[in-house]
């Protein structure tokens, strides 16, 4: 296995047999660590945070040290040239002269990716806003491999902030890869967002059953499902017996209850506003037949979420997590940066969804406020760019925060053919937008968006013979 130089953005950076690998080292790494001193001999590593941390950047930190590295680092943003207006992109440049790998932490959804674009030593993303942590879901699933064994067919619940908490969203699709089955319980108003689930079914597979509002799957209703994914590794009936085979399934019980603080640092000023209620697990909650058996897993810090008569449960898992930190991502640094080799097992490649890509300087915007796209500094080096998941309705999602977004009018460069009176738009859910070819489609946001770049109002834009979408 050749990590070698290669970027960690997502979890989808890895394959399975990848992680089962890295893994592999970690264990050895556990099992010696005196061992390993001077691994990196001479090589020096950049954290940069700019939100607060503590175990992922420590842990960063003691890895680089264990192996014999240096560290250089930016834990306030207000110390460096980002408050001077400086880019990412310029940053990445900078930096990639001062180290031989760069872990950032940034609040801007897809800064991540857009370092690894410019820099020139490799990037690991240690958390981009809401997006994805990756290297937290390589502790959580060597924790549940440590003490559960094979994580297919394992069940998993999600628990908390299930929109803001950007480590389920990395684990959502490390354990769909895996082949678990997911059950999501989240806080009120705290759902798994659309694109995330749209992406895990699409290219995943497997079912995606909703529940409705917090459906009761015990007595007291103290233990509430949303919605549940059944991984395609399983036999199942959900699909056609909603909310009676998922207490048939619950039989069994959970193996793991995956808890999140509530992130009101990324709370909309209406949820700030709002009477949210954050349920807490407690003993009380995991005396629950269903729970009896289930680890209680949390990438920390708590808050009053996870009550501290949980600590001396044996299930807690949440202080080994953090402790394992090291070793991961000694394993992770180390084959980064070409200081160790390890062999792969075979795996069965699962082929990525090619997508086609829009991108155009103009007419559509990531409907995400929180990406680095929208930022000011930024512009002189990103366009938006997006993956054409969907032509019906059409869809996009943003490469570098991976939000999705339905642009309302479209165009065609076959219809004007760079003649302005050519130039018309109509709306994306009429007829005209399924004739039009992903490498010849123009988008936009709203009817100025397009008249602005010249074009002029078609059929379907002034007649109100369209077909309308579901989504619309």
């Amino acid at each position: 296995m050749d990590l070698k130089n290669r970027d960690l953005i997502t979890i989808d950076d890895l394959t399975n047999g990848e992680i089962e690998a890295l893994f592999t080292l970690t264990d050895e790494m556990s099992d010696k660590m005196p061992a390993q001193y001077g691994l990196c001999h001479g090589k020096v590593m950049a954290t940069i945070f700019f939100e607060p941390s503590t175990r992922t950047r420590l842990s960063f930190e003691s890895a680089m040290l264990r192996l014999g590295g240096g560290v250089i680092s930016v834990s306030d943003p207000k110390s460096t040239s980002f408050s001077k207006g400086e880019s990412i992109a310029d940053m990445a440049r900078i930096v990639s002269a001062y180290a031989d790998i760069i872990v950032l932490r940034h609040p801007w959804e897809g800064a991540a990716k857009l370092m690894a674009d410019y820099a020139t030593v490799p990037v690991i993303n240690a958390g981009d806003g809401g997006h994805q942590h990756p290297t937290q879901t390589l502790c959580d699933l060597y924790t549940l491999k440590k003490e559960r064994g094979d994580i297919k067919g394992m069940t998993i619940a999600l628990w908390g902030d299930l929109k803001y908490g950007r480590t389920t969203h990395s684990l959502i699709f490390a354990l769909a890869k895996f082949g678990a089955t997911i059950l999501f319980c989240p806080s009120p108003g705290l759902e798994v967002p659309e694109n995330i689930l749209h992406k895990l079914v699409t290219e995943y597979g497997g079912e995606l059953e909703k529940f409705g509002k917090n459906h009761k799957v015990n007595q007291t209703g103290a233990f509430t499902v949303d919605a549940a994914y059944i991984t395609p590794e399983q036999p199942h009936q959900l699909a056609m017996m909603p909310g009676i085979d998922l207490e048939v399934a619950m039989k069994a019980g959970v193996d793991a209850l995956y808890v999140t603080r509530p992130q009101r640092e990324r709370f909309t000023n209406e949820e700030k506003a709002a009477d949210l209620q954050f349920p807490i697990v407690d003993k009380k909650l995991m005396s629950g037949k269903e729970l009896q058996r289930a680890l209680v897993m949390h990438p920390l810090p708590r808050v009053d979420e996870l009550a501290y008569d949980m600590d001396a449960d044996p299930r807690s898992m949440y202080f080994k997590q953090a402790a394992r930190g090291v070793p991961v991502r000694m394993a992770l640094i180390a084959l980064t940066l070409g200081a160790k080799e390890v062999a792969a097992p075979v795996e069965t490649v699962v082929p990525k969804v090619d997508y086609p890509i829009y991108k155009r300087e103009y007419g559509v915007k990531c409907s995400n406020p929180r990406c680095v796209t929208w930022q000011e500094t930024e512009k002189n080096y990103l366009k938006p760019e997006f993956k054409i998941v969907s032509l019906h309705p059409l869809t996009f999602r943003c490469i570098y925060c991976e939000h999705g977004t339905e642009p309302k009018f479209v165009a065609s460069t076959e219809w004007h053919q760079g003649l302005t009176e050519s130039k018309r738009y109509n709306r994306a859910n009429s007829h005209l937008s399924k004739k039009i070819k992903s490498e010849n489609l123009i988008a936009f946001d709203s009817a100025e968006e397009a008249e602005k770049h010249g074009y002029k109002a078609g059929h379907y834009v002034k007649s109100q013979v369209v077909e309308v979408s579901p989504n619309e």
